[in-house]
């Protein structure tokens, strides 16, 4: 697909890998994380399943992954065109019984707040299930839509996805066009605003924080690589490594989301105050 880019030459992230990393290490990590975003001039945010695991979404691949245990043709364009009632059986169990009832986590709300104070200039997420907005993010590029809102096969109509309406077998909008959920579908190109806007965003970028992200699902995986190849650096929170940490990361945090962004945005914060009569002085 458009937009894999050349990969430069891979580079050791800093820190720690794996179980059994010593306090010492990750509290180093964390500090050089927080020195990086309070040093930043063009700060984005990169998501992926990781950063809504600790609000109670399942992840999609990797260990216990949804990905075994349903039929992926479900979720094929063709295939719901043809058997959309089959395919909502699938979708609702994967996706609508779980993103009607889960609230963001303590990472979303951090991002929200760097944006808000304008630290953060754009979340580029890989996920669908609209967390990023609910914690009160605006500046978000949903690179691969959102179950948010559904849209009419038909009329092109879209509403937002309410449990009544996704309860349906299909749903069906006012013309008896079937509605398909907001997010795209194998054999779906990216939404146009949203690609747009993270590849402008990214060619802008001095440092791209990635979270949760396996580094695996192209073209979304090239952003952070863009941010790479132009000078920008990298800070990645995953529990385990991906194939980011030792081809791009300089920071790599061994934490899951919700600690992580804790724990940076108290680091921010000190350095703050650290820093603040020195600047009035």
């Amino acid at each position: 697909m458009k937009g894999i880019l050349t990969l430069l030459k891979p580079v050791r992230a800093m820190a720690v890998k794996g179980n059994g990393v010593d306090d010492d290490a990750i509290d180093g990590a964390v500090q050089r994380a927080a020195d990086m975003v309070a040093n930043a001039s063009y700060l984005i945010a990169f998501t992926g399943a990781g950063i809504s695991a600790d609000s109670g979404m399942p992840t999609f691949r990797g260990s216990g992954g949804l990905w075994g245990s349903y039929d992926q043709r479900h979720l094929e364009l063709d295939f719901f065109l043809r058997s959309p009632e089959l395919a909502w059986k699938t979708i609702r169990e994967i996706f609508y019984t779980f993103t009607l009832s889960v609230e963001p986590n303590n990472a979303h709300r951090v991002l929200a707040r760097w944006e808000q104070e304008g630290r953060l200039r754009l979340v580029v997420t890989q996920n669908i299930d609209g967390l990023h907005h609910r914690a009160g993010s605006r500046a978000v590029a949903e690179f691969h839509g959102s179950c948010d809102s559904l849209v009419c096969t038909r009329c092109g109509n879209r509403t937002p996805a309410t449990a009544g309406l996704v309860a349906l077998s299909p749903p069906r909008c006012a013309c008896g066009g079937v509605y398909k959920p907001g997010f795209i579908f194998f054999g779906e190109g990216i939404p146009p605003e949203a690609y747009e806007a993270s590849f402008q965003a990214a060619g802008k970028a001095d440092l791209c924080l990635v979270i949760g992200s396996t580094g695996s699902v192209y073209p979304a995986a090239s952003i952070p690589r863009l941010v790479k190849s132009r000078g920008g650096r990298i800070i990645e929170v995953n529990p385990e490594p991906s194939e980011f940490t030792n081809e791009i990361s300089d920071v790599f945090v061994p934490l899951g989301a919700a600690e992580a962004l804790h724990r940076i945005d108290a680091a921010l914060r000190d350095n703050d105050q650290h820093s603040a009569p020195e600047a009035n002085s």
